[in-house]
């Protein structure tokens, strides 16, 4: 790819965020001249994209909203990752591709995406979907078009009802103002706040069913934490053990060993990383630790320590020579 084409897919990666550029920002951003900005604005009028123009003191370049594009053109990295991702995704499909839901509509995607790309990346794009195989992963199916009504909803702020069905089987009619929806453990979530409850709930997806959309907006409220996937993983570690762990070995290291585990790694250095982890069991964290083959520090709590102290004095019996 050269030069001025990777520089014309940034310029329009900035422009297409809807939001108004001076032509000394978008240079600094794009680390050139202004002269060059103004080449590359003409550049993109001449393949059809609106770009507006304001002179002066206070001028900017802004894309013009609410008109037909020309079709999105991918960079070779943009298109690389939209291949893999549908792939990871279809693999979440149920084995029966006829079920529907968000992994059935991924697969199908996967085997065409190529012919949306430009000329030059086809055939790149073709490799790799040719070459990818992600594994099974079982998650439930979740149906692309609840997924996006709600999407819908909650971006112009509109009630929303639905039935929902709990773990045990009670099914019960929920009045809600929809936030964020949330993809955690192969699991899709809606973060909203229960009208008939007065708080924050979160909802498995694969669970909701006779949505509806009656039209009454509602005044957005602001979230509940720094965002709706934090208090998703503080709601799900409400009944969990809390643990804090420094471990002598890099964080990808213990990234990879940990990987399907409920935690946040923290890099100290390039030796060091601060694990935060919620578990069922302390017994299991302390084995997980051990197959780190690391050396680790305990900071909290205190009650890990006593439970690792006792495990450490079974296994020291364990090792010794039977009478």
């Amino acid at each position: 790819m050269s030069d001025v084409t990777r520089r014309l897919l940034e310029l329009l990666a900035h422009l297409q965020t809807g939001r108004r550029f001076s032509g000394p920002e978008l240079a600094s951003r794009l680390q050139t001249s202004p002269r060059t900005v103004r080449r590359d604005v003409e550049r993109l009028r001449d393949y059809g994209y609106p770009v507006t123009t304001q002179p002066g003191p206070g001028g900017f370049y802004q894309l013009a909203a609410g008109r037909a594009l020309p079709p999105m053109v991918f960079d070779d990295e943009e298109a690389v990752a939209t291949v893999v991702g549908l792939g990871v995704l279809a693999a979440s499909a149920p084995p029966d591709t006829d079920a529907g839901g968000i992994g059935s509509a991924a697969d199908r995607a996967f085997g065409k995406i190529d012919q949306f790309l430009p000329k030059r990346l086809r055939a790149r794009a073709t490799a790799v979907r040719a070459t990818l195989e992600a594994a099974a992963q079982t998650a439930p199916p979740i149906n692309a078009d609840a997924l996006a009504t709600l999407a819908a909803a909650a971006d112009h702020h509109e009630y929303v009802t639905f039935s929902y069905t709990t773990r045990d089987g009670t099914t019960s009619q929920r009045r809600i103002e929809p936030y964020r929806q949330v993809h955690l453990h192969l699991r899709w979530y809606l973060l909203a706040w229960d009208r008939d409850r007065a708080d924050w709930r979160t909802f498995r997806l694969d669970r909701i069913s006779d949505i509806a959309v009656p039209g009454t907006r509602f005044a957005p409220r602001p979230l509940p934490a720094e965002s709706a996937a934090e208090y998703l993983r503080g709601k799900l570690a409400e009944p969990r053990h809390r643990a804090v762990v420094t471990v002598h070995s890099p964080a990808p290291k213990v990234a990879d060993v940990l990987k399907f585990s409920d935690c946040a790694i923290e890099p100290l250095d390039e030796e060091r990383c601060r694990i935060t982890t919620w578990v069922d069991s302390f017994e299991w964290l302390v084995l997980n630790l051990a197959f780190l083959d690391a050396d680790f520090t305990i900071e909290e709590p205190e009650q890990f320590r006593t439970r690792c102290r006792q495990l450490a004095h079974r296994l020291d019996l364990a090792a010794h020579d039977p009478e």
